[in-house]
């Protein structure tokens, strides 16, 4: 088991992180090269300015029309996100491993506050989990791979809040959550996890669009 555990923080956690920047790095390219190929008239109406507003705007809770139609998906959507960045990166154990690791020196989230936090985006995938089963519209966009996408971010969390706790075998949960968390990093640039890195260059090219050629708030 002791070499199992060298082998997923060492080599496997290596490739995760290569294949997650790679992966990254070569979706945008990607997406940059095939606008400029079969769309370059969008780039005649790329503004900053109508860039920059819309991206802004979309990401204040309640600020467009959308949001304050679906007020508890809102907030539910705003307090995932949160969490989710937030406590892979300032979650103690991690703050120890950035500095034994990279020399990088972050300010730590409270063990109280990263359970909350780990609790908010279990919870908020349970919401998005029976969203998607209960409600048709919802349904009739959800494919298999959904599910699997909700599986894939929930895990780390679920596993690392059973190990931290030592609710079950830590050293196997401990594992599990390593392994998980390299599973998510991998599946960042092939899935529609892609939104992370793609959404502002959506909300770039909307907010651009309706500023600069319809004379519209895209919101």
């Amino acid at each position: 088991m002791h070499d199992f555990y060298n082998f997923v923080t060492g080599p496997l956690a290596w490739a995760a992180f290569i294949v997650f920047i790679g992966g990254s790095l070569y979706r945008l390219i990607s997406m940059l090269y095939l606008v400029s190929k079969k769309e370059k008239f969008i780039y005649t109406y790329m503004s900053f300015k109508y860039s920059f507003r819309s991206i802004f705007h979309w990401i204040i809770p309640f600020a467009t029309v959308n949001w304050k139609r679906h007020p508890v998906l809102t907030i539910v959507t705003f307090a995932f996100h949160i969490c989710l960045i937030i406590t892979p990166i300032f979650l103690l154990s991690h703050v120890i491993l950035w500095n034994e690791s990279w020399n990088i020196n972050l300010w730590s989230l409270s063990d109280g506050v990263a359970d909350i936090m780990t609790l908010v985006v279990v919870g908020s995938c349970i919401f998005f989990l029976v969203r998607r089963l209960v409600l048709p519209e919802v349904q009739y966009v959800t494919s298999a791979s959904d599910y699997v996408i909700l599986a894939i971010v929930a895990a780390p969390f679920i596993t690392g809040f059973i190990a931290y706790n030592q609710w079950i075998n830590y050293q196997l949960f401990l594992i599990l959550h390593i392994i998980s968390g390299e599973i998510m990093l991998v599946a960042i640039p092939f899935t529609r996890l892609s939104h992370m890195l793609f959404s502002p260059f959506t909300r770039a090219y909307m907010g651009s669009e309706f500023g600069g050629v319809r004379n519209a708030k895209d919101w």
